[in-house]
Formats: structure tokens, sequence, C-alpha cells
């Protein structure tokens, strides 16, 4: 074999959702009866403007896409009050965390991140050596953070709405604790999930604009997986000072999106009416989970995304629970990875959530 780079002896490898086919496969359920709650995707799938430029382009796919995303950058900049200049697509936002972790960090390099966070954090940073410190809270708490900067971070991820807790800090706070980091520290607001907390409280609302006026070292993550429904799309951006984006443009593959992507973020965009929605679903549907848990006795994080996470008693097993249910179609997120007791659900439409409560009573008599 190879001789392949020791950072990568151990990393654990990212564990993505069960798609339908193998469930189909493996407990012979029909695919039109598999009910998946555990990517956060959009339940209602994306907006039907999306689906018809989609269709009207697909014959277009044969060709790359206009690699300046001009028309892209130009929607996002309209939207967010800020220069084409200050923006960054990826594939998935991720891809960005990707650019960052190859463009700041050197063996030795410490990342500052909370407890529980979106793995790829800390695999990009790993892949490169870097040192992963994480804080002793499960939900993101600032004071927290702040004890651990005298490690010198290099990079600091603030996921907020936070996955998979659904926790989201106030702004005020966040831009408190900015005011305290080295310039020299790149700060990600990872706002993955920000379309579904400024609905909720306008208090979490972060926008990119004042973020980067006020802190050169931040960058704003955003994407276009969640409340637009693109996830199998994979389109993401980051928005920063103009000298951050340019550095991490030199680490960027040419079409890194492809055309069909591209004309379907930039139609997305257009259909405000349709992300309010679905946002006005889940919340409504939320208050559903809530009044369930509390029936039944589990613990909740009050969530402002688009999932919640479910904390089990003592003497009840999360994962016994999502590979029964798994077993019956119905795909939930096992959260031992992150040595939790814990399931996270993504919200779905009312006939799912319906047949999420029916199967897990049954489970939980």
């Amino acid at each position: 074999m190879p001789p392949f780079k020791q950072e990568i002896e151990n990393i654990k490898t990212y564990e993505a959702g069960k798609p339908f086919e193998l469930i189909a496969r493996d407990y012979g359920v029909a695919e039109d009866e598999i009910v998946k709650l555990a990517s956060n995707e959009n339940p209602f799938g994306t907006s039907p403007k999306v689906k018809a430029k989609v269709a009207e382009l697909a014959s277009k796919m044969h060709r790359y896409p206009d690699d300046s995303y001009f028309a892209l950058k130009l929607a996002l900049a309209k939207k967010f009050d800020v220069k084409s200049e200050n923006i960054i697509i990826g594939a998935g936002s991720d891809q960005i965390f990707e650019f960052i972790s190859r463009a700041l960090i050197e063996r030795g390099d410490v990342i500052l991140q909370n407890k529980i966070a979106f793995a790829m954090y800390a695999i990009y940073a790993a892949q490169v050596g870097g040192r992963i410190i994480r804080t002793d809270t499960l939900r993101h708490d600032l004071k927290a953070f702040e004890k651990l900067l005298a490690n010198n971070p290099k990079v600091i991820y603030i996921c907020t709405p936070s996955n998979p807790y659904g926790d989201a800090l106030d702004r005020d706070e966040t831009f408190e604790f900015l005011g305290k980091t080295d310039k020299r520290t790149l700060v990600v607001i990872d706002a993955a999930y920000m379309e579904y907390a400024a609905f909720k409280d306008e208090r979490k609302l972060i926008e990119p604009k004042e973020l980067i006026e006020r802190f050169p070292n931040a960058i704003y993550a955003g994407t276009f997986s969640k409340a637009y429904g693109l996830g199998g799309m994979r389109v993401g951006y980051g928005i920063a000072r103009g000298d951050i984006i340019e550095a991490l443009h030199k680490l960027r593959p040419p079409f890194n999106i492809t055309t069909l992507s591209l004309a379907a973020a930039i139609e997305a965009l257009g259909d405000s009416a349709f992300v309010q929605r679905t946002i006005e679903h889940n919340f409504k549907e939320m208050t559903r989970y809530e009044s369930f848990a509390r029936e039944i006795g589990l613990t909740y994080e009050p969530s402002y995304a688009n999932f919640i996470a479910f904390t089990f008693p003592k003497g009840k097993n999360a994962s016994d629970t999502a590979n029964a249910l798994l077993k019956r179609g119905m795909i939930v997120r096992d959260l031992k990875s992150y040595d939790l007791n814990a399931l996270r659900v993504t919200i779905g439409l009312s006939a799912e959530n319906d047949r999420f409560f029916e199967l897990f009573r049954e489970r939980w008599r």
C-alpha cells in the first residue's frame, strides 16, 4: 500500500445519512414507504420554479457553467447588500471549510470548536495536521470558547443555529465574543440554518454585511441545502472581506458547482415565498414534536433549525431505537458518534411526522 499521510490515519470517515435504496434492499421496505428524517433536508423539496428552470436547462448539462458564477454572486450580493468580491461559491458550505483549512492551518495549529459540532470542521482540519480543541459544553457557550482563546486558535468555528442540537446564539453576544478574538484568528460563522433562526427570533439573526464590516477576521458561511431545498445540488457560499475571499479563491477548483446547480441556486433565491412557507410549516410542526417529547418523557433542546434532538433517559437506548425505526423504514439520525444517547429528527411533512410518532410510540412501550 502507498504510504499515505500520517494525518489521515486517525481521521474518522464522515457518516452520511442512509439512502432509500439501501434501506429497501436491507430491510425489504418498499421505497415509497420509507420516510427519511435524518439529513435536515427540506421536506417540500425545492421551489416549483427551480424545478422548471432545471428541466428547461437539462439539455445544457454537457456545457460547463460560467466559472465566474457572476449571476449567482450578483444575486447573493443584492440579497445581503455586499459586493460580489466578498463572495466565494462552494460545492456546499463544507467546501468553504475545506478551503479555510488548506489556506490557513499548518501542522500543530489549533482549531477551536464546540464539543459537538458538524464533523467536517475537525475532519478538514485534521487532514492538514491541525489540532482540534473543543469546549466542554454541549450547547454553544461563548464563555467556554473565551476560556480557550489562550490556546491561540488559528480558526474558530461557531455554528449558529448549531448542528446537531439546534441551539442558537444571540447576535449581540456573538459580536461581543468576536470583539475579544485576535484579528489573526479567522472566525467562521456557520449559518447553514440561519433562515430558520431569523424567523423564530430576530435576535438570533446575524447579517453578513454587519459581520464583515465590524470584524475583518470573520467569514459567514451559508448554504442552499436546507431552507432552499437544494441538498442534492450542493451549493454553498462564503462571505468575507475581499482579501480573505481572494486568498480562498486560489484554492477553488474550476467549475466546482454544476451548470444545473448554478441555475437552481439563482432561481431559488428569487422565490422567497416558497422558503417562507416551508419555514412556517417547520415551526408549526416543531410544536408537535415538543408536545410529543413532553408526553412520553424525552428531553429535547428547543431548536432554531429544521430538526429537533431528543435525549434519552437512563435505561433507554437511542441507538436501539434508531435501528428499530430503520427496519420499519423510518430513517433518523443516531447521535452515538457524538457520544450522546440521543436522536436527531428532521421536521418532515405532517404525514411523515405522524408516521414517526406512530412508530416511536410502538417502540417506546
